[in-house]
């Protein structure tokens, strides 16, 4: 009797966090597709296959969620962050995708600092899929703390009252 382990889709993997989810995947021998912009900066790891396909080029997506039961988002960065979201998950559904799990931000809903209203765009463009989804909503990432202050010590960013929680990758 054969049994077949369903192929999980990762984004991100040349960076910190989707990284660290596709060497932990690996090492669980978890079956796995990278999808990467650069397959020079893919890592190589064990039983892994790669594809080449960013989030802005829908076809490249498609293709490459081909056969892909789960999605691991890796949310995107820069000013076309939110039409980068909604192509990536646009083209998880058309592939037949049929869980995406997205890396939000904490308080998405509620929060009123910029790239969390986009992350709780993405969150909506995602529910409005009918698909199953698992929403991440960490905080700021403890190894950036040091460029959110001044020489001064102040804190450049979205800290309110100065409170931050900051999490580890």
């Amino acid at each position: 009797m054969t049994t077949s382990i369903p192929l999980i889709g990762v984004t991100g993997s040349t960076g910190q966090l989707g990284g660290r989810v596709a060497a932990r995947l690996a090492a669980l021998g978890q079956p796995q597709r990278l999808l990467v912009r650069n397959l020079a900066r893919a890592p190589q790891l064990p039983g892994v296959e790669i594809v080449q396909a960013s989030y802005e080029d829908e076809t490249a997506m498609r293709a490459g969620l081909s056969g892909v039961q789960t999605l691991f988002l890796v949310s995107g960065y820069g000013p076309t962050r939110l039409e980068q979201h909604y192509s990536a998950i646009d083209a998880a559904v058309a592939a037949g995708v049929e869980r995406i799990v997205y890396t939000s931000f904490l308080a998405a809903p509620q929060a009123t600092f910029t790239h969390a209203r986009e992350h709780y765009l993405t969150e909506q463009h995602i529910r409005a899929t009918g698909r199953r989804y698992t929403f991440l909503r960490p905080s700021f990432y403890l190894d950036r703390a040091p460029l959110w202050f001044s020489s001064e010590g102040v804190v450049q960013g979205p800290a309110g009252n100065g409170t931050i929680s900051w999490v580890s990758r």
